[in-house]
């Protein structure tokens, strides 16, 4: 069972921020994903995830994200989301959040073990550490 914990008013507006990015830029078979992360700074940083033909090029947005706020030097995680964009033949009014796969879950807690995901659990929004989502994570750290 996991330690989940509610929202703040800054995690619904970091949902927000996803989908803002997802709704924009959404490309049938291309974008599907959008993703935002709150810096420790209170910075916000989101992406798409980049499809490609063949299946194992594609980058998930949540790593995009990351690399976004690395690359303008925001090392230190807050909170990630990422949200699914509905496809044109799907019957759904809106994006809703989606868990992060299991190699960005290993991202997400090497880049920051104390970064809260937020996700949908037993039918609400929560919020819970990475370390939470990979019990028994893999790590090349020396004891």
């Amino acid at each position: 069972m996991l330690n989940v914990r509610s929202l703040e008013n800054e995690d619904y507006e970091l949902v927000k921020e996803a989908e803002k990015v997802i709704e924009h830029n959404y490309r049938y078979g291309r974008h599907h994903i959008g993703a935002a992360v709150r810096t420790k700074t209170g910075s916000i940083f989101s992406a798409v995830h980049v499809e490609a033909n063949v299946g194992r090029v594609a980058v998930c947005a949540e790593a995009i994200a990351i690399g976004k706020s690395i690359s303008e030097g925001e090392h230190e995680f807050e909170t990630i989301v990422a949200v699914a964009h509905l496809h044109t033949h799907e019957d759904i009014e809106k994006c809703w959040v989606v868990s992060p796969c299991g190699m960005c879950r290993e991202l997400i807690s090497d880049y920051g073990k104390d970064t809260d995901v937020i996700i949908m659990y037993n039918g609400e929004l929560v919020k819970c550490n990475a370390m939470e989502l990979l019990p028994e994570k893999y790590t090349s750290d020396v004891l």
